[in-house]
């Protein structure tokens, strides 16, 4: 039997759906998490949400500390933890607006997460890298798809969902587009030649059906892509097989990192702030909705200049006595 808390939690998320514009993956990770803290809480005999207090929060915190996977025996790690809370702050300002008593929301604190490393390419790695798809001895139309893929990558700093969601009729005739991010949140992104010409070569091999701009080309993903499949049948590739293509041509030539999607991703914003870029401007172009996120790569940057700094003045002799 469902309680009171099950109920507004199933309320809570529908709001989400229809007046936030939440994506299905945030609301699918929502529903996870407060379901688990909801269950946690029916353990200690709560059921309503004006029993929420800090003490229950932050025993729960503390059960999130301990958790051990039963599969992996692998402990949660700090910022999917944070997950945790971030979704039960939401619930509760959700809470607040609609004058349900419960523990208000700004008590709950995230935990401190260490400066997380980054990982990017540069110099001959990186074009090393985008390169590779052409020296492979794959079918022309899958170099000419996988160099897209990388060139994409680099030129607009997407995240992998979101360029296993492009369509084929994305129009390259323009220098930008828009992306429909995480939250649903509408930003541009922008192309560089390199990506229109490769997108553009791919597409005039491309004779199938499929709706996706990146698609499968092996003999069962080519009998999909000419079915006369409805819309919603059609299939792209997925975020998974993108990275394993990134993964695939990082090793191919000889990268010892490890290179994933999100790799290009940092790769592109350092880049960008190397470049002279400033961190705002950074910001909107990777679609983060906090400043926080994207300070991580000013560490690296920050880095570099005290490398060139530290080259440059440390060449520098000593004034004699003599030129005081």
């Amino acid at each position: 039997m469902s309680s009171k808390l099950d109920k507004l939690i199933t309320d809570f998320l529908q709001d989400l759906e229809v007046a936030k514009g939440r994506t299905e993956r945030t609301i699918r990770n929502y529903d996870f998490y407060l379901r688990r803290f909801s269950g946690w809480l029916k353990s200690s005999n709560i059921t309503t949400p004006e029993k929420i207090s800090l003490d229950a929060v932050r025993l729960f915190r503390l059960w999130l500390n301990r958790f051990k996977d039963p599969k992996t025996k692998e402990s949660l790690q700090k910022n999917t933890q944070n997950y945790h809370l971030i979704a039960i702050r939401s619930f509760l300002k959700y809470l607040a607006k609609r004058d349900i008593s419960s523990l208000a929301p700004e008590k709950v604190e995230l935990a401190r997460l260490q400066m997380r490393h980054v990982g990017f390419l540069e110099g001959s790695d990186l074009y090393n890298l985008l390169d590779a798809p052409l020296k492979s001895k794959n079918p022309k139309i899958i170099q000419f798809r996988d160099k897209a893929i990388l060139e994409l990558f680099f030129s607009t700093g997407m995240r992998v969902s979101e360029l296993a969601s492009l369509k084929k009729d994305l129009n390259i005739k323009k220098t930008e587009f828009s992306i429909r991010g995480k939250g649903g949140k509408i930003r541009v992104a922008f192309l560089s030649n390199q990506a229109r010409y490769w997108i553009q070569e791919y597409r005039k091999l491309r004779k199938d059906k499929n709706l996706f701009l990146f698609i499968g080309h092996d003999k069962a993903a080519e009998a999909r892509n000419n079915s006369t499949a409805e819309e919603k049948d059609f299939i792209g590739l997925t975020p998974r097989s993108l990275e394993r293509i990134v993964k695939k041509y990082a090793q191919l030539v000889g990268i010892n990192q490890s290179v994933t999607p999100h790799t290009m991703r940092h790769s592109f914003a350092t880049d960008l702030l190397m470049n002279g870029a400033d961190i705002r401007s950074v910001q909107s172009i990777l679609g983060h909705s906090s400043i926080t996120t994207t300070q991580i790569y000013t560490h690296i940057t920050n880095q570099q200049l005290r490398d060139v700094h530290k080259a440059f003045h440390n060449k520098r002799k000593p004034l004699s006595k003599k030129n005081k």
